[in-house]
């Protein structure tokens, strides 16, 4: 394909010495084969008119553009195939006086953000004005990709989802007009672009959020934990975790992730490792990896009104048996930054990865964990070659037919998030995984038939269906 005229930022095609690492993205690894990830154009747009120039140009010639800023969708959303164009926004909107900043209305905080800032990007300005919000773990996943899959994390038990915190969304639609809409003006456009169909509505630029501030929430509390993994301290783990899901008048102060990880582990993406050697050395090489199995424990507590009190109980029992515990008070924009994994990625090797959620209410007794707002992510990395993927995925076979389905002990229903997809690729035919009902999908799908109708946003078979 040959360069677009009238674009100012760079551009890439096959062959090109800057192509082969412009179209990597999370999922390259795994998904750039079957899922067709070699865009046959790249464009670095500069500015808004680069982006309206690569729209009149895809309509005019019968492509679909694919949008990337993090690139970190798990299955490959974010990219394209040969016959369409992958717009990259990486470093679109970086001005640190017009593309992130906050304002004071009404005696509540808004900040306006663009899509193109990293999450760590983001959460350090945050911290700086003793903000925050409720986000993604991820450093390298942008804004833009949060608020169009929900923006699922740490804070989702007691503060929801980025997503419950959007208040306007500013983009490009298929005729190359910037658009502002919110919540109230444009109801179902609106409803359609939080979690909808991510990338396939136009061209998300900025977005306005309602923030927290740390004065409003002092004395909040968190803990990292670090257990050596067996199954039984795992088990006494889950328990607790199971416990808080299924008693319906747990405090909503508390949020809980439990993670296991492997030998090999990158541990200095999770701990500052100068401060944990300082304590219990032989968990991790010179390198940061993790010498053994562990388990780890992000525990969070966050007042709501002055008399709210930890329960020094819960603590101590995610505590016992640890072999390194990082217990205090810390300011709420601090503790968001103790969530992010410091990494890009867990490992440069491909992957068979499975994301499952539940709404069952009977875990503790049967021996899992719930809720529609905590999500299990299973992460398999393999070393190609050797049948070592196929065993990754009899491995995650395996996982599904013991614990997905109807009286199965995990979730009676097949439940997936759009940012964690996984298996089949089209989207439609497999829309009751990700959507509740058959009335909100075809809500979804009257959108996406106004917002895309010459199918310019619509780079691979993992969109809503536009309504016929």
């Amino acid at each position: 394909m040959a360069p677009i005229p009238g674009i100012s930022g760079e551009q890439s095609e096959v062959g090109a010495a800057s192509y082969e690492e412009w179209r990597q993205q999370y999922a390259t690894s795994t998904h750039e084969d079957d899922h067709d990830m070699r865009p046959g154009h790249i464009v670095r747009a500069l500015n808004t008119n680069d982006i309206k120039v690569v729209i009149a140009y895809a309509k005019d010639n019968g492509k679909a553009i694919a949008i990337r800023s993090g690139g970190h969708q798990y299955s490959g959303a974010s990219s394209t195939g040969q016959s369409n164009i992958q717009l990259d926004l990486r470093n679109t909107f970086k001005s640190a006086t017009e593309d992130l900043y906050f304002i004071e209305i009404a005696n509540k905080t808004h900040v306006r953000t663009s899509v193109s800032w990293s999450l760590l990007e983001f959460n350090s300005f945050m911290n700086t004005n003793h903000l925050f919000i409720p986000h993604g773990q991820c450093q390298s996943v942008c804004i833009g990709g949060h608020v169009q899959t929900g923006g699922y994390g740490q804070l989702g038990r007691s503060f929801g989802l980025i997503g419950d915190h959007i208040v306007a969304l500013e983009f490009i639609d298929h005729e190359g007009v910037e658009r502002k809409i919110t919540p109230t003006s444009h109801a179902d456009e609106f409803f359609a672009w939080t979690g909808g169909s991510p990338g396939n509505m136009g061209v998300l630029t900025h977005i306005t959020l309602e923030v927290h501030r740390d004065a409003d929430y002092q004395g909040s509390r968190g803990l990292k934990s670090l257990h050596v993994y067996t199954p039984e301290a795992l088990r006494k783990i889950l328990q607790i975790l199971a416990e808080m899901n299924d008693d319906e008048d747990f405090p909503r102060n508390y949020d809980l992730c439990v993670s296991v990880i492997s030998e090999d582990y990158p541990l200095d993406g999770l701990f500052d490792l100068d401060h944990v050697s300082r304590h219990r050395s032989g968990l991790s090489r010179l390198d940061g990896s993790s010498l053994i199995s562990l388990i780890v424990i992000y525990a969070q507590w966050v007042p709501f009104s002055s008399s709210d009190k930890p329960d020094e109980a819960w603590f101590d029992k995610l505590k016992a048996g640890a072999v390194f515990n990082d217990d205090g008070v810390k300011p709420m924009s601090d503790l968001t930054a103790e969530w992010i994994f410091r990494k890009d990625r867990e490992y440069d090797y491909p992957y068979v990865k499975r994301t499952y959620l539940t709404s069952a209410t009977n875990l503790s007794q049967n021996g899992w964990w719930r809720d529609s707002t905590l999500v299990f992510v299973i992460d398999n990395f393999y070393q190609p070659g050797d049948g070592r993927r196929e065993a990754a995925e009899a491995w995650a076979a395996v996982n599904e037919e013991e614990g997905i389905g109807k009286d199965k002990y995990f979730s009676t229903q097949d439940r997936r998030v759009l940012w964690g997809s996984y298996g089949d690729y089209n989207l439609h035919s497999i829309w009751p995984c990700y959507y509740d009902d058959e009335t909100k999908y075809q809500r979804l799908q009257k959108a996406r038939k106004a917002a895309d109708p010459h199918g310019i946003f619509t780079p691979n078979p993992f969109s809503v269906l536009r309504a016929d």
